[in-house]
């Protein structure tokens, strides 16, 4: 069964959530990086550069380090109940009920508290005041 959240319940949450967030945002910036300095690494290595190989398998050990703490934090974050729906923002929707009909409470990392709402086809650019 679907938990559904007041706002009261979901702004308790965000004091936890904010460094989980952080921390998603921060592997993915990692693993972004890691990514293009791979590819410059093996773009590099096909012009004669064999002795690039170690360096890029260990860009590539670091990429999958980064994607597991991305995925362990994924994992934490989703024990709270809420929805990542954009990790780059930090937006996070919580399921709620308003006037009887599902609903979700919406807040993005750089707001303070849960000041939007949007219908659960309308996604974040049907965002409304609460």
């Amino acid at each position: 069964m679907a938990h559904y959240f007041t706002r009261a319940e979901a702004e308790a949450l965000l004091p936890a959530i904010l460094p989980i967030l952080k921390r998603i945002q921060q592997a993915r910036q990692r693993i972004q990086w890691l990514e293009e300095e791979l590819m410059t690494v093996q773009a590099r290595a096909m012009h004669n550069g064999h002795h690039l190989q170690q360096h890029s398998l260990q860009l590539q050990e670091k990429a999958v380090q980064a994607a597991d703490s991305l995925r362990e934090a994924v994992l934490e974050l989703q024990r709270y109940d809420c929805e990542l729906k954009d990790p780059d923002s930090g937006l996070i929707d919580f399921l709620s009920l308003r006037d009887g009909k599902e609903i979700y409470l919406c807040w993005r990392l750089d707001e303070e508290r849960i000041l939007f709402w949007h219908p659960i086809e309308g996604g974040f650019a049907g965002r409304q005041p609460l």
